[in-house]
């Protein structure tokens, strides 16, 4: 299975999957710690999430299945949310509630 293919069904085997540096307990950078706090604080206690930093593969790999070039990033129902600033806004607009609500 290509890392592509992986990732491609990690992201949508589970309603709401985090690729992030760290785990939700120890995250390894301010962005990762920061996402998983934006989730918690929408409802989400216990994301899927995949560390980039434990598979140099998958942390290449997801770069380029959402063409983004930074970590965390989210999905949502196999669709690709953004990054930490984007959960960010979309927190503090109420928006991205409404969208963990409907995670299939």
């Amino acid at each position: 299975m290509s890392t592509q293919d992986k990732i491609r069904e990690t992201v949508t085997s589970h309603p709401v999957v985090l690729y992030m540096k760290g785990s939700p307990q120890f995250p390894m950078c301010g962005f990762s710690a920061s996402a998983v706090q934006i989730l918690k604080a929408n409802g989400v206690e216990k994301p899927f999430t995949v560390d980039v930093l434990q598979d140099e593969e998958i942390r290449q790999g997801i770069k380029e299945y959402a063409n983004w070039p930074t970590i965390p990033q989210l999905y949502v129902s196999g669709e690709f949310i953004g990054g930490a600033d984007i959960l960010r806004e979309m927190h503090q607009s109420g928006e991205l509630r409404g969208l963990l609500d409907t995670a299939k």
